[in-house]
């Protein structure tokens, strides 16, 4: 009797076990089943390591950006193209781990959890891609970068949808270079500096501390600054870009005084500026079309007077993501509502289903009052009448700021970040070429470029 019993609580030990590994291996194949389908050793999509049978990528114009062709992976003819979408489509090895034939591998393929890759073996192929992004502009903008380093983002902050996203140095994937891993000019190539970047923002930083200052400083639009090419804060000197005389806020920001900001930072204070920071999306990430941003950093908690100076003009450890300083110019240009930016429209199974990716919905970590948003957009439309001028953008009534970045080595990237207050053209650019000094020589005749472009579609 004892040995029944010891004999059946085995048992019954035994198919508990069984019962939670099968559980727990359904649940994995439930999650993972995608990305098991999508490992490179499956002959029905991989050859030779790289993904050769799988659906079409199109851009928003139906222009075919990647394509399978008797089991090699094909891409656009034009070799230009080829080269400014590539890091939005990514490579066939997935060195580019944000690409779309990455991230979306299993998709392309054509698995599902009910059917696994049955539609391949039926029809062929797998699901096509439709993205929101348009070739011939990305085309123009990786020309305007003309062999310098950077990235370039625009999106409709109406819907999110991104219509041009660039990232350099960049290659041809039907022409791949010997030395890529070697050449100091393709350093960093394989990283989409538009999603997972992170730079120093220069003075394009002065829009939170502005931002912040109309929140916390009741006056601020009524005070004046004297500007004598420096700022004295107690325990250092904040070195401004020009001697300015006395400003008002809003010349202020026209000139980019950095005493008047670094003023203005001092007073504001570690707690309100990080509190702004914080509504704004630093130190927070946000996940677009199953892509993680890179989070943008800002922490003055253990500042000197002196490093919270530099921190409110866009230096000191503060870093920026493009994606997500695109998304903060959007939140501005539309009343406060900052809507999330997404580049994969839609995916189509072969037999037409139509599956919706993208889709227009607001940020989760972007928060902007609707009455100081329209505050800063008519000071960052004053920026460009009274300073820039109209004519560095014609006819796209154009807000914006632009940005010298300090960087340790090298000269200063430039930085351009703006709208068009145009409701017929409701776009946001980001724009920043490393090393190229001066942001309105640099980065505002890029942007121009492209927002033309992109406003007269």
């Amino acid at each position: 009797m004892n040995n029944t019993t010891k004999r059946a609580y085995f048992l019954y030990i035994f198919i508990l076990v069984f019962i939670v590994g099968l559980g727990a291996m359904v649940y994995s194949f439930i999650a993972n089943g995608g990305d098991w389908i999508s490992n490179r050793v499956n002959r029905h999509i991989y050859t030779n390591g790289q993904i050769a049978s799988a659906g079409t990528i199109y851009d928003c114009n139906g222009v075919a950006l990647a394509y399978s062709e008797d089991g090699v992976r094909k891409y656009n003819e034009d070799s230009a193209v080829r080269k400014a979408t590539l890091h939005t489509v990514g490579d066939t090895a997935s060195y580019i781990s944000t690409g779309v034939q990455s991230v979306y591998s299993s998709d392309l393929s054509g698995y599902d959890f009910v059917n696994g890759v049955y539609n391949l073996k039926k029809y062929n192929k797998g699901n096509d891609i439709n993205l929101t992004i348009d070739a011939e502009i990305c085309k123009k903008a990786y020309k305007a970068f003309n062999g310098r380093k950077g990235t370039i983002g625009v999106y409709n902050y109406k819907t999110g949808e991104i219509v041009c996203m660039v990232s350099c140095p960049t290659y041809d994937p039907n022409n791949k270079p010997d030395d890529i891993d070697t050449n100091p000019d393709y350093e960093g190539v394989y990283l989409n500096r538009f999603l997972s970047g992170l730079y120093t923002p220069g003075s394009t930083f002065k829009v939170v501390t502005a931002i912040s200052a109309l929140e916390n400083i009741p006056d601020i639009q009524s005070r004046t600054f004297d500007c004598t090419g420096e700022y004295k804060t107690g325990d250092g000197v904040v070195i401004c870009n020009n001697v300015h005389g006395k400003v008002d806020f809003e010349k202020a920001l026209n000139r980019s005084c950095n005493s008047a900001f670094a003023q203005i930072a001092i007073e504001l204070g570690k707690e309100k500026l990080m509190t702004t920071a914080g509504e704004l999306g630093f130190n927070a990430s946000e996940k677009i079309n199953g892509v993680s941003l890179a989070k943008s950093k800002f922490d003055v908690s253990t500042t000197t007077l002196t490093d919270l100076g530099w921190a409110g003009i866009g230096q000191y450890t503060t870093l920026v993501n493009p994606c997500h300083m695109l998304t903060v110019m959007g939140a501005i240009a539309n009343g406060g509502t900052a809507v999330k930016p997404y580049f994969v429209r839609d995916i189509v199974s072969p037999n037409g289903n139509i599956t919706t990716i993208g889709k227009t919905e607001n940020s989760t970590i972007v928060s902007l009052d609707p009455t100081i948003a329209n505050t800063i957009n008519k000071l960052m439309r004053s920026n460009v009448v009274n300073y820039y001028s109209d004519s560095t953008f014609p006819g796209l009534k154009m807000c914006g700021k632009t940005g010298t970045a300090q960087i340790d080595n090298g000269e200063s990237h430039s930085w351009f970040v703006g709208f068009s207050q145009d409701e017929k053209t409701p776009y946001a650019v980001v724009c920043v070429v490393e090393n190229a000094g001066s942001g309105l020589a640099a980065a505002g005749p890029l942007v121009n470029k492209v927002m033309q472009a992109v406003c007269d579609k």
